[in-house]
């Protein structure tokens, strides 16, 4: 093996970034903590058929509407309409593939709400075992294909098998009106088996750091595929590296810095964790691929994701298109309703739909048509 060939090492003494991330990522679990408080008095106001005082339900509650905000996103690029039942949740959608395509799969480590939790866990189950436990390679890379899978399946169902007729009806339809209240019940009327997976997954996420994360979450794995895109990536100066593996033991998503000189990887978050301990100056930065290849601080990173966050849902605000223009007769009506109401489930039912749907749009055609033809 080539030695290196040895050069003065100047101390990294740029001040660490992760006590500024735990903050952002405190205050906006804080913000989805009370979005969930409001919207908890707006389903008191159902409840109560409208009797107890009246709380407006809080759009942010769209974001927990992943599968629907993209097929919102989608009905967006395929008809240049912004969808009225869940607005909000498109641009929050919208924001979080350019946060993205801006500083890779930023949002995970720094806004999620599921990332927040799975770090505590994660860092609870570190000091129990004193270490950071992994998975074997041939159970790690199977289990990690199984949240590309789901996402692979969810595109399939929307982009490729529902029409773009079919997709209208289903965001038109009284069950997406009411998804988010349906989905208030899944966890505050939650079933034996529902807890029992969320207890099971809580335990795996303790003996294996970020297991939903790493393992599970398609919205993660629709983010580590665009962050790819992303011009900015962590990168190492093999130069002046020293090779004392303190980026790996960092890295939470257990990538080896170490031994690339661009860091290339669907599970990089941009947590920067690997940046902070790197004892040698100027040796791992995030910097742009681009010729000139600039370097990006830590700071830019934390006001970026955030600024790309407020500027996004602040344009949707300001522009009407924040709340939705469901009123509240429609609620207290659909709520009554609610438990009639489902959504396919697989590819036959899809497909049921897009022929229900072509049917209901060829028929007053036909009708047309006939009443033409008899006037003739």
């Amino acid at each position: 093996m080539k030695e290196k060939t040895k050069t003065k090492i100047i101390r990294n003494d740029e001040k660490g970034i992760q006590k500024t991330r735990f903050f952002v990522q405190s205050l906006f679990a804080a913000l989805c903590i009370w979005i969930g408080v409001e919207f908890f008095f707006f389903i008191q106001y159902l409840e109560t058929n409208g009797a107890s005082a009246f709380y407006s339900r809080p759009p942010g509650v769209d974001g927990f509407l992943p599968i629907s905000s993209f097929m919102s996103f989608y009905h967006f690029l395929m008809t240049g309409e912004i969808h009225s039942a869940h607005p909000a949740g498109f641009f929050i959608f919208l924001s979080i593939i350019l946060m993205s395509l801006v500083f890779g799969k930023s949002f995970c480590s720094w806004l999620c709400p599921i990332g927040f939790i799975s770090e505590l866990v994660g860092d609870f189950g570190e000091k129990i075992f004193k270490r950071r436990l992994k998975l074997p390679k041939f159970l790690d890379y199977p289990l990690r294909s199984l949240k590309y899978l789901m996402l692979g399946f969810l595109i399939y169902s929307v982009i490729f098998l529902m029409s773009g007729l079919a997709l209208k009806a289903f965001l038109d339809s009284p069950y997406n009106m009411v998804s988010d209240v349906k989905m208030y019940y899944f966890f505050a009327d939650i079933s034996q088996t529902a807890l029992i997976i969320i207890a099971v997954l809580f335990v795996l996420s303790i003996l294996i750091r970020n297991f939903w994360c790493r393992f599970l979450c398609p919205y993660g794995a629709l983010l580590g595929i665009t962050s790819l895109l992303s011009p900015n990536k962590i990168q190492r100066v093999a130069k002046s590296c020293i090779d004392c593996g303190l980026c790996n033991k960092a890295c939470p998503s257990f990538i080896k810095v170490d031994s690339v000189k661009t860091v290339w990887s669907d599970e990089c978050t941009s947590c920067l964790n690997c940046v902070d301990v790197c004892p040698v100056k100027d040796t791992l930065e995030l910097k742009t691929i681009l010729p000139n290849k600039f370097k990006i601080s830590k700071r830019v990173v934390a006001i970026g994701v955030i600024t790309i966050f407020m500027a996004v849902t602040g344009f949707g605000m300001v522009t009407g298109y924040w709340q939705n223009d469901i009123s509240n007769t429609e609620y207290l009506m659909h709520y009554k309703l609610m438990n009639s109401y489902g959504h396919p489930t697989g590819t036959k039912e899809i497909k049921k739909l897009n022929e229900e749907v072509k049917k209901e749009q060829t028929l007053p055609e036909t009708l047309i048509n006939e009443a033409h033809n008899g006037k003739n």
